[in-house]
C-alpha cells in the first residue's frame, strides 16, 4: 500500500462524493431552498469564495463533500427558502438526488468502457461466439500471498505472453507448461501496461491449492459495443449489480440476526484502499469499473432506512406526511445522532479487521 494508492482512492471516493452532493445541491437549487455552502473535501476550511448566497469552498480532509442546506435540521419552517418549508415531495426528491447520480454516475461509467472495449472474462467461452476479429489474451487477476508469483515480482493485471518458448493462448496453456516443469524456475514473458518484461518464478510441485506459481487467472477479450448498445448495456450493467449488492446485503443481514456473526466479507475504508490498489494496478479501465462499483455501493447504502442515511431521513419524511405534522426535530436529531455513532462503531470495527486481515499494522510498524 503505497501514497499513490492512496492518493488514487481519495479522488476515486472524492468523485462519487462530489457526484452524490452534486445531486442534493442542484435540486435544492432547482425548488429555490437556500444553500449555505458547498464544500469539497471537509473542515477546516483552505480556501472560500462567496458567488450569490452559496460560499463554495476548499477544505483540508480529502474526503469527498457536503451541501449546507439552509433549515435540514426542520427549524425555521416559515421561512419559504428553507428546507423544512417546501413540500414532502420537494424534499424527497432533494434528499434521494444524491442517491440517484450515483447510479447515474455508474450508468455512465459503464457506458463510456462498454463503448471504448470493455475487458471481458472469456475464460472456458467458445471463441466462435465472440464477435469478429475479437482477440484474447491470458490476464493475471490476482496474487496469493507468500507465493512464487509475489517472491518473483509478478503483479495482478499482468498479462502472459509467452511460458518459456511457448505462446500462451489460454489458461491451460500455463498451467499445461508449469505442471510440465514443476521444481524448476520457469520464464514468463509479460506485458504490464504496455511494457514487455521477463520473470523467472519457480514453480513449485505442492501448491497448496494455489498452484504451481500461484496466481489466479482469466482469459480476457476487449469487446466493444455501439454507442446506443454501450448505453442499453450500461442501464442493464448497473441493474443487474444493484440486484447483486441487494442480495449480498440481505445474505449479510440475515446472517448477523440468525447467527450473530456473517460468512460475507466485508471491507472497510482500508479494505478499499487495497481494492484500489488491485484495480490501478490492472489498467485504467478496470480502475474506472471499480468507480462504478463504488458508486452504486454508495447510493445503496444511503438509500437504506437507517438513521443519519438518506434513506433515514426520508422515512421521517413518511411519517410526516402519514400524520400530517412534522416529527420533533429534537427528536429526530436524536434518532440521526445515535444513528451516526452506530454507523462510526461499524466502520471502527471493519476497520480493524480490515487491519487484521490484510497485515496492515505490521507493514505501518516495518516502515519504522
Amino acid at each position: 500500500m503505497t501514497i499513490s494508492t492512496i492518493i488514487i482512492f481519495l479522488l476515486v471516493l472524492g468523485v462519487i462524493v462530489f457526484i452524490h452532493e452534486l445531486g442534493h445541491f442542484m435540486t435544492a437549487k432547482y425548488f429555490g431552498v437556500k444553500v449555505d455552502e458547498f464544500g469539497l473535501g471537509f473542515p477546516p476550511k483552505i480556501y472560500g469564495k462567496k458567488k450569490g448566497e452559496t460560499e463554495y469552498t476548499l477544505n483540508w480532509i480529502p474526503l469527498g463533500g457536503f451541501v449546507k442546506i439552509a433549515g435540514e435540521d426542520g427549524e425555521n419552517r416559515d421561512d419559504p427558502r428553507n428546507f423544512g418549508a417546501k413540500p414532502v415531495w420537494q424534499r424527497a426528491i432533494i434528499l434521494s438526488a444524491g442517491v440517484i447520480m450515483n447510479f447515474v454516475l455508474a450508468i455512465v461509467i459503464f457506458s463510456a468502457i462498454f463503448m471504448s472495449g470493455f475487458p471481458t472474462d472469456v475464460t472456458g467461452v467458445d471463441k466462435a461466439e465472440l464477435p469478429a476479429g475479437t482477440e484474447s489474451y491470458v490476464q493475471i487477476t490476482g496474487i496469493s500471498e507468500g507465493s512464487p508469483a509475489e517472491d518473483a515480482g509478478i503483479m495482478a493485471g499482468d498479462k502472459i505472453l509467452k511460458a518459456g518458448e511457448n505462446e500462451v493462448y489460454g489458461v491451460e496453456d500455463l498451467q499445461n507448461y508449469t505442471a510440465e516443469n514443476q521444481g524448476v524456475n520457469v520464464t514468463l514473458t509479460l506485458n504490464r501496461q504496455g511494457e514487455t518484461i521477463q520473470k523467472e518464478v519457480f514453480s513449485r510441485e505442492n501448491g497448496n491449492g494455489q498452484g504451481a506459481i500461484g496466481v489466479s487467472l482469466s482469459e480476457v477479450a476487449i469487446i466493444s459495443y455501439s454507442p446506443l448498445e454501450a448505453i442499453k448495456a450500461g442501464f442493464v450493467h448497473t441493474k443487474d449489480l444493484t440486484v447483486y449488492i441487494l442480495q449480498y446485503l440481505k445474505q449479510t443481514l440475515y446472517e448477523l440476526f440468525t447467527t450473530g456473526g456473517t460468512t460475507t466479507d466485508v471491507s472497510g475504508p482500508i479494505g478499499m484502499v487495497s481494492m484500489t490498489q488491485q484495480a490501478a494496478q490492472m489498467g485504467f479501465v478496470v480502475l474506472l469499473n471499480f468507480m462504478a462499483l463504488i458508486s452504486v455501493n454508495l447510493g445503496i447504502v444511503n438509500i437504506l432506512p437507517l438513521p443519519a442515511l438518506d434513506g433515514g431521513r426520508i422515512v421521517f419524511l413518511l411519517i410526516e406526511k402519514i400524520k400530517k405534522s412534522p416529527v420533533s426535530t429534537e427528536f429526530e436529531a436524536k434518532i440521526h445522532n445515535a444513528g451516526f455513532m452506530m454507523l462510526m462503531l461499524l466502520m471502527l470495527v471493519v476497520t480493524v479487521k480490515d487491519i487484521a486481515k490484510l497485515g496492515v499494522w505490521g507493514k505501518i510498524m516495518g516502515m519504522f
